[in-house]
């Protein structure tokens, strides 16, 4: 292999892996001069010349010219007199002598040996690169062409075939992709696997809620409505506190858009994840009141020190405070810091009976359940009826009747 073959080979492989001139000139010298110390013991005296566009590789070794017995002859930077008039034959004791060191001089080992060298740094360079690139772009949403599904991570590759994963921990429990697909996510972090990056996007996480609002509200983009907090239960409910810096613009209705046009395609992109945005506020009891929407609290009572919070509702709002599978009030409770712990606000009723009183006929987990939706006695479920706890609850038509029925025979 030649000189020119050899440059050539490095110059396609700089193109195919997008490592700037600069750069390749300079990992380029780096290896020859590595070459050239193994060969010479060092590269002090040596010029190393690239042309990487012609092809041109120009290595010359620059030596004095000293007596033939003298005592610095067999230095690698000295040249004898005698040996320095076969190249030129008016060079004279203590004159600079350049000769140029041809590729072959080095044996097709070395040359091969370089070539490893050189591909192995690019390689480094080409990760380090990506790896930084991602650095700066974590928290930015990417998109990417699923290229391979696993059983706990799938493979995306984006525009410039960069590989991406996102784990299945990641994803929205009713997202489900093929080889091929696009997909959407933000830039969770960016690891170091046995030396090469490893890029791990979410579809879960809050930023990712974040940057969707940034692109569908022209106001968050543009700073007027900032996002104070964002929480979510993946692919169920999010819930976002918002704050306006103009009094004019109305945050909430800023985020809805008119008719819910700008929180619908959010909403499809998160796989009919419930949103609910919220006006931030400094009043804790008023935020917290806000956060338990849609439920409409009669009172509350607050522990800012051990940041608790007592909310009082009645009856048929307790359910709506809690929501299904208690996802509205977790969120709640995110949102704002606070433990909240919900009691029906409602006149003691001696004739009640609390449904642990009924563990012997009606199965523990159905009771959990009831009580998952604030239905601690026998009356308030039977206040709301089979129909609406088959919509609130897990429970089939048919174990709803029954349990209807227990607990209607208490009473009568």
């Amino acid at each position: 292999m030649n000189s020119s073959e050899l440059i050539e080979s490095f110059s396609e492989f700089k193109e195919l892996k997008n490592i700037d001139r600069a750069t390749m000139m300079r990992v380029l010298e780096d290896v020859f001069r590595s070459m050239v110390r193994r060969k010479f013991g060092t590269d002090e005296n040596f010029d190393i010349i690239l042309n990487t566009e012609k092809g041109d590789l120009e290595i010359w070794r620059n030596r004095e010219v000293v007596e033939d017995a003298s005592e610095e002859a067999g230095q690698t930077d000295k040249i004898t007199l005698s040996e320095a008039r076969q190249i030129e034959p008016d060079f004279e004791v203590g004159e600079e002598v350049s000769d140029e060191i041809k590729l072959e001089h080095f044996g097709r080992r070395s040359i091969l040996a370089a070539r490893q060298t050189l591909v192995q740094r690019i390689l480094e360079l080409e990760k380090d690169n990506i790896y930084q690139k991602y650095k700066d772009r974590v928290g930015e949403i990417v998109t990417g062409e699923v290229y391979q599904i696993w059983k706990k991570e799938m493979l995306v590759l984006d525009d410039e075939g960069n590989e991406l994963i996102l784990p299945k921990n990641e994803q929205i429990p009713a997202d489900f992709y093929k080889k091929g697909d696009a997909v959407r996510g933000v830039v969770l972090r960016v690891e170091t696997q046995n030396t090469s990056p490893r890029i791990i996007m979410s579809r879960t996480a809050p930023a990712f809620l974040a940057r969707l609002l940034e692109l569908e509200v022209p106001e968050i983009f543009d700073g007027l409505i900032t996002i104070k907090n964002i929480v979510r239960e993946p692919g169920e409910r999010a819930k976002v506190a918002v704050e306006s810096y103009d009094d004019r613009i109305d945050p909430v209705g800023a985020c809805v858009g008119m008719k819910g046009s700008r929180i619908h395609g959010i909403v499809r992109e998160l796989r009919n994840e419930s949103i609910d945005v919220i006006n931030f506020t400094n009043n804790m009891q008023l935020f917290i009141t806000r956060a338990l929407s849609p439920a409409k609290i009669s009172s509350m009572e607050l522990d800012t020190d051990r940041n608790k919070a007592s909310v009082y509702l009645k009856p048929d709002q307790v359910s709506l405070a809690i929501g299904k599978g208690g996802h509205n009030i977790r969120l709640a409770a995110k949102l704002t810091g606070f433990e909240i712990d919900v009691f029906r606000d409602v006149v003691e009723d001696d004739s009640d009976v609390d449904l642990d009183e009924f563990a012997d006929e009606i199965d523990s987990w159905i009771i959990d359940e009831l009580k998952g939706i604030g239905l601690d006695t026998a009356k308030a479920v039977l206040a709301v009826g089979a129909e609406e706890l088959v919509r609130r609850t897990e429970l089939e038509e048919e174990t709803a009747a029954q349990v209807l029925a227990i607990l209607r025979a208490e009473f009568e």
